[in-house]
């Protein structure tokens, strides 16, 4: 087995430092998913299910496993610009790991500087921050750990459409700034119940959200190129739309749950948000990219939108002055949505397996594949278009800058 050098970007350490005790003393373990594919099953771990895995000091549990083998690893959270560390051991790197909340974006130029890479992986899901096509026509393996966070978006969405909806967020900030103002936090909120619901999208997260929000007692709207079984539709309560424009416009809420491809960039636009119903509510925890950030931030000005909530940006990390931090009305998040201390033990153990199967030459799992022998493989022959959805990623370091 050759040496191989591994390059893993992931997020930093807590302001505070790396916890010395976690809030909890275990997390449920969870052997399948809701479509009965297993959760990830490497011949072992090296760490303590719901650790913290994803930042620097976790390394996601590999270093053990890696250089017990005689492979390098090099973690860093230094990811944008010439000069960073990402780019200082990108031209020897065989195998880059990183996060779709920590992007290390692999551009067709960053590709073109790293002759030994082989194998990218995406510790979660959602491999855009790779230029597909250039993957394809370089013969690079890209895989993602398929299934192991999409509860956890989906638990997150749920979230944000509530905090929305009952004006959670400036409710608390009355408590926190000492007040005790009814009619402020009433006069933003308003009841779910009864509102039409609608999610671009009915993936493992898509569906997820929509099967959470049934409970509710809303109307339940959804599209997808991938049209959900008869019985689903019927079990849920789903009324199918052919594309988002003819979906939006009957719909209180919308929730964003689709992958981020050429097809589906800048979706999001200011046409599209001025069919939706004014006063309705925009949740984005797929993409930044598939929506216009002016746009967005002036349909929440106007009140075309009564609020937006997302847990992603474009970049990432976006920019201080990006106009998603100061618009009026927002939920945002850091994407933090999909790295709960739940998640990252089964994306950690996802990587392993991964990495497992690549050193013994052994098949990675069909649904981990999203690029394999020249062409979208697996996974990503069902939800990625071939292409790039990179550009202007550079713009990130203007957040290390400002």
């Amino acid at each position: 087995m050759a040496l191989a050098n591994v390059l893993c970007v992931l997020y930093d350490d807590p302001v505070d430092g790396y916890p010395p005790a976690n809030a909890r003393d275990e997390i449920p373990k969870i052997a399948r998913y809701h479509d009965g594919q297993t959760t990830p099953t490497p011949e072992a771990i090296d760490f303590k299910p719901g650790e913290l895995l994803g930042s620097v000091s976790g390394e996601l549990g590999l270093r053990r496993f890696l250089e017990a083998s005689g492979h390098r690893l090099t973690v860093t959270s230094d990811k944008d610009g010439p000069g960073s560390e990402f780019e200082q051991e990108l031209p020897t790197a065989e195998i880059v790991i990183s996060q779709p909340f920590w992007p290390a974006y692999l551009t067709a130029e960053r590709i073109a500087k790293a002759p030994e890479l082989k194998l990218v992986v995406t510790a979660g899901i959602g491999s855009d921050h790779t230029d597909l096509q250039a993957a394809i026509e370089r013969n690079i393996t890209v895989a993602e750990v398929t299934y192991c966070n999409s509860i956890s978006v989906a638990e997150h969405v749920v979230m944000m459409i509530l905090a929305l909806v009952r004006n959670y967020i400036p409710s608390y900030q009355w408590v926190v700034d000492g007040g005790w103002n009814i009619a402020d936090c009433a006069a933003r909120s308003y009841d779910l119940e009864g509102m039409q619901v609608g999610s671009v999208g009915a993936g493992r997260i898509g569906a997820g959200v929509l099967r959470r929000l049934a409970p509710f007692e809303v109307g339940l709207h959804y599209t997808d190129r991938h049209r959900l079984p008869a019985e689903v539709e019927q079990q849920l309560g789903l009324t199918y739309h052919p594309d988002a424009a003819s979906m939006v416009g009957v719909c209180d809420v919308v929730t964003i749950n689709a992958p981020l491809h050429p097809e589906t960039e800048g979706l999001f636009d200011a046409e599209l948000i001025g069919t939706m119903k004014r006063g309705s509510y925009l949740v984005n925890t797929a993409r930044g990219k598939i929506c216009d950030p002016n746009a967005v931030a002036q349909a929440c000005a106007s009140g075309q939108l009564a609020g937006y909530a997302g847990d992603v940006w474009f970049p990432q990390p976006a920019p201080k002055d990006h106009p998603w931090r100061t618009m009026p009305h927002h939920g945002m998040t850091p994407h933090v949505s999909g790295t709960s201390l739940s998640a990252q033990a089964r994306y950690a153990a996802g990587v392993r397996e991964i990495l497992e199967c690549w050193f013994a030459d052994r098949p990675i799992r069909d649904e981990y594949l999203i690029v394999d022998a020249g062409k979208l493989a697996g996974v990503g022959a069902h939800s990625y278009s071939a292409g790039n959805a990179t550009g202007g990623s550079d713009e990130a370091a203007r957040f290390s800058r400002s």
